[in-house]
């Protein structure tokens, strides 16, 4: 019996080990919108501010990574700003927008799979030239013949 050939899955580098924590600062503010009282008071609102280009732990190619995925939520200064007003808990915007800061980075640090370029299928050229007679035989009909 032969084994069926394993799939290589993409390498997702191990972001959360590398100790990001240390280069992050967390900003709470107040909240916007509807709330009353408590959103007047309390500032659950969390950003998070990641140096991208002043970072120790990611190498070149990796900041040229994150750049290049992550580019609307970077600044001029090369700050990566994300925030999170959406629980009333600053605990939990802080935890839901490290999340979010994790999940973008994975998805930015993953290789991108190549495209194997196929050609069609015999059906679908057959599929595609019937459907062109068919328009060829449309147009032939709507001339006016004198």
């Amino acid at each position: 019996m032969d084994p069926a050939p394993l799939e290589s899955k993409p390498f997702v580098p191990p972001v959360k080990e590398r100790g990001l924590e240390r280069e992050i600062t967390f900003v709470a503010t107040r909240s916007s919108g509807p709330g009353g009282q408590h959103v007047n008071k309390v500032s659950t609102r969390v950003e998070l501010r990641f140096p991208v280009f002043s970072s120790e732990l990611l190498d070149e190619k990796e900041k040229a990574l994150v750049y290049l995925s992550l580019k609307r939520y970077i600044t001029m200064d090369g700050l990566l700003i994300l925030q999170c007003q959406d629980e009333r808990s600053q605990v939990k915007n802080k935890e839901k927008v490290l999340s979010t800061f994790y999940a973008l980075l994975v998805k930015a640090l993953t290789p991108r799979k190549k495209r194997k370029p196929t050609k069609p299928t015999a059906a679908s050229r057959a599929k595609r030239l019937e459907s062109k007679r068919l328009q060829s035989v449309k147009k032939v009909r709507r001339r006016i013949t004198e």
